[in-house]
């Protein structure tokens, strides 16, 4: 068995890996990059770009057929699930070909072939070939799709996100197990794109959703298209060769019965940390089995070891994993002289329709915290005037302020353009804007930010609390 001698070592080549390696590199430092599975992010081979094709296509099938609302009346639509799929894996395959790229031009001398595994804290061994000799380790080994065990009943019936971008062609029937983001996004896709689907939600949660305002309204609306069937349990799954049946149960007992060519298993990810021998790694962890960490320097306890992205079980989605990850291997670069790095104001997005966005504090933290410590303004974009333009007029957006200081903590939504207002409000969060100087703001007309304005102005007046109210002017009133 061969030994290789290095200042830091980082498991994992994924967006965290890639941006730690670069940054413990940055130091001049002797570096290896340890990969064990196939070259590619998360993101590029199986989350977020081939997910946003499959909702591209749904979006223009959508599109066409509701034409006829604006008098737009186009031929019988005619969806062709080869070429959605083609077109899907071959701009899938060209985002991974960057990733494969830029790893390739990494020299031979830092890259390392194969599965990691602790024997102490500083010392790796890589399958049967080599013992890696480390003073610094960087943990970046990203996460899988979980899959219930109950789910495994489906034989191979049973699929998680990773298969779907993989099918030739678009199956007849799905059930989606699972209302998360993963769950709401290829549920609405594939819907819209003709297949029968059914999503099953054990809670009522959907998304990252914690208002309970708004989650009420992503219910109706979201439920007013597809088979959504939330505060439902799972009792039994059959695998009946080309079928899978479900049993299921709603919350008042009732029972029913259905069949699907596939059962989608969208219950979450969960961090790759088995098979790491983290027990030989002299670190504490939590009960799932995750390092405990230090959020500001990715520092596991006091030890040599840094951990970033999926891994660490914190919010696995890319820009938080890149940051993690830049953290992490600057820190192991300069050991031991650590610093905080910038950990952003907290930010998702769903991409379903109408999309689904939280920023900031959350709202279950802002609860906790007393009715006394903030203020909620709102809006809801049914009549607002462009979503109504563009038919699109289904949201409601909830703003978040403190009470005394007037500064903005963040904000839940479902409704028309979210992800762009989401990156308005997490920029406005983390610069520590007050309400008051959001709303000195430019805001055009008629567009949909009217509509975040008119919520600011309702979150405003309940943060003033005694002063004068501040009379609302229409969203469609220029000028004004």
């Amino acid at each position: 068995m061969d030994t290789l001698q290095v200042e830091v070592a980082v498991i994992g080549a994924g967006s965290a890996g890639l941006t730690a390696y670069r940054a413990a590199k940055s130091h001049g430092k002797r570096v290896v990059l340890i990969e064990g599975g196939p070259d590619g992010t998360t993101c590029a081979r199986v989350g977020c770009m081939p997910s946003k094709l499959l909702i591209a296509a749904a979006d223009a099938a959508h599109a066409a057929a509701g034409g006829a609302a604006f008098g737009v009346h186009a031929t019988k639509l005619r969806i062709d699930g080869r070429a959605v799929m083609a077109r899907v894996r071959a701009e899938r395959d060209r985002f991974v070909g960057f990733v494969l790229d830029e790893v390739a031009h990494i020299p031979a001398a830092d890259r390392l072939h194969g599965r990691a595994r602790f024997l102490d804290g500083q010392r790796l061994q890589v399958d049967q070939h080599t013992i890696v000799e480390a003073q610094q380790i960087v943990i970046a080994t990203g996460s899988s799709a979980a899959v219930p065990e109950l789910l495994q009943d489906a034989g191979d019936r049973l699929i998680v996100n990773d298969d779907v971008f993989e099918w030739q062609d678009l199956p007849a029937s799905v059930a989606v197990v699972g209302s998360g983001i993963i769950g709401l996004e290829l549920g609405q896709a594939l819907h819209r794109l003709g297949v029968r689907v059914t999503i099953f939600g054990r809670s009522e949660r959907l998304a990252k959703l914690q208002d309970p305002a708004v989650l009420a309204a992503a219910s109706r609306y979201l439920g007013a298209e597809l088979d959504l069937r939330l505060r439902t349990e799972l009792v039994n799954v059959a695998w009946f060769g080309h079928e899978v049946q479900l049993l299921s149960r709603n919350a008042d007992g009732g029972e029913q019965s259905d069949r699907y060519d596939y059962l989608l298993s969208a219950t979450g990810r969960t961090p790759n940390l088995q098979g790491l021998g983290l027990e030989h790694a002299g670190i504490a962890l939590e009960r799932h089995g995750v390092p405990l960490f230090d959020p500001h320097s990715m520092q596991c306890g006091s030890s040599r070891i840094f951990i970033a992205g999926d891994a660490s079980n914190e919010n696995p989605v890319l820009h938080e994993a890149v940051d993690q990850g830049r953290i992490a291997g600057d820190n192991a670069g300069r050991y031991p002289a650590l610093r905080p790095g910038l950990r952003r104001t907290p930010l998702t997005i769903a991409f379903c329709d109408p999309q689904v966005m939280t920023v900031g504090q959350t709202f279950w933290a802002l609860e906790a915290a007393g009715p006394e410590a903030f203020a909620i303004g709102e809006v809801s974009f049914e009549d607002q005037g462009r979503s109504r333009v563009m038919l699109q007029n289904r949201g409601l957006l909830r703003v978040y302020g403190e009470l005394g200081s007037g500064r903005f903590l963040g904000a839940e939504m479902i409704g028309p353009r979210a992800e762009h207002l989401a990156h308005l409000l997490a920029w406005a969060c983390q610069a520590g804007m007050t309400v008051s100087q959001m709303l000195d703001m430019p805001f055009y007309h008629p567009v949909i930010e009217e509509g975040l304005r008119t919520a600011l102005r309702d979150l405003n007046e309940k943060l003033l609390q005694g002063l004068p109210e501040i009379a609302h002017c229409s969203d469609c009133t220029p000028g004004m």
